[in-house]
């Protein structure tokens, strides 16, 4: 088991967003967020900025001796770093200043996203035009490459945030279709083979061990293994909890019995009317009860968010969501019954 999968010697937060936030000012996202939680911030990601500022194209920037730029057809690999790569470490140094301009004497967690090395294989194309993940050297490359970029930026953000205790993100909505043979090929017509566990699980080891401190996963798909993520290193797990369904439940109590720590997406990460806090975790403590859980433990088990990124609300919406995740894991805490 990685070192990575400890999250005891951490104090999480009650509730923290998953990353994007909606429009392109940098100082407004990272005041919003900094101003929303006391005590797990996270670094911000902007993409209707355009390309570079995206999932995708921010984390291709992080990486050393590999480079990307736009085609139409996606982002493909380059011979050296052009307009884009510049582009992403631009829009990259511009949220990281905001980030330190409002965490000055900060000391509580801070998260920093980046997409994942299945993810990122199965959306970065070779010169050719499909995607790294048909090719095997190319995805143990690029999770090196990514491995070796993300130290050199969790480096930077300790630098710029001495105080915070850093905690790692990897985002990865495409892990689920890696592991069953279903991200298409160029062509639309057939699927990638599907990429065997054991490589999936250790090119994840290989890259959360980047990072010395707890680190989660994320994916706002169906069907996230969770059992697969805590194998490879996960000290948490970040998912949409309206995705879930019984075959995930025993999966579920025994990461709960095991430490792993669940970022529970309960609030809807799209404008839409919020129930009251403590309607938006009644499903969360239901399945408590089903799986027969010690109710004391939701507050130390869990951190509320929203059910993926802000990217897609309003601003004032995603000022909403945010602060509707710190008062529904405050009704957890007051009330965990």
């Amino acid at each position: 088991m990685s070192e990575n999968n400890d999250s005891g010697d951490i104090d999480w937060g009650p509730a923290t967003g998953v990353g994007s936030m909606p429009g392109g000012d940098a100082r407004e996202a990272a005041r919003t967020v900094s101003g929303s939680f006391e005590d797990f911030v996270h670094l911000t990601e902007l993409p209707a900025r355009g390309p570079g500022a995206d999932m995708v194209g921010r984390t291709l920037g992080l990486l050393v001796e590999v480079y990307a730029r736009v085609e139409p057809s996606g982002w493909r690999v380059g011979d050296r770093p052009g307009r884009d790569t510049r582009r992403s470490h631009a829009w990259l140094r511009e949220d990281l200043d905001a980030l330190e301009e409002y965490t000055q004497g900060y000391t509580g967690v801070l998260k920093v996203q980046a997409v994942g090395p299945w993810t990122l294989a199965a959306a970065l194309e070779l010169r050719g035009g499909e995607a790294a993940l048909g090719d095997a050297g190319a995805c143990r490359d690029l999770a090196a490459s990514l491995a070796e970029g993300l130290r050199g930026h969790l480096a930077d953000v300790r630098r710029r945030v001495p105080g915070a205790r850093v905690v790692l993100q990897l985002d990865e909505p495409s892990l689920t279709a890696v592991l069953r043979g279903r991200v298409r090929t160029a062509s639309g017509y057939r699927t990638h083979r599907a990429v065997d566990r054991q490589v999936v699980e250790g090119a994840l080891r290989d890259v959360l061990a980047a990072h010395d401190g707890p680190a989660v996963v994320h994916s706002c798909a169906p069907d996230v293994p969770f059992a697969l993520l805590r194998r490879a290193g996960a000290a948490a797990v970040s998912f949409d909890f309206g995705l879930l369904t019984e075959r995930d439940e025993e999966a579920i109590g025994e990461a709960v019995e095991g430490g792993t720590r669940l970022f529970a997406g309960v609030v809807p990460s799209t404008d839409a009317a919020l129930s009251d806090p403590a309607g938006s975790v009644m499903g969360v403590r239901t399945l408590w009860r089903r799986l027969g859980l010690n109710p004391g433990s939701l507050a130390d088990s869990l951190v509320i968010t929203p059910t993926c990124g802000l990217a897609g609300a309003s601003p004032a919406y995603a000022r909403r969501a945010l602060a509707h995740c710190v008062k529904a894991a405050k009704s957890l805490a007051d009330n965990p019954e």
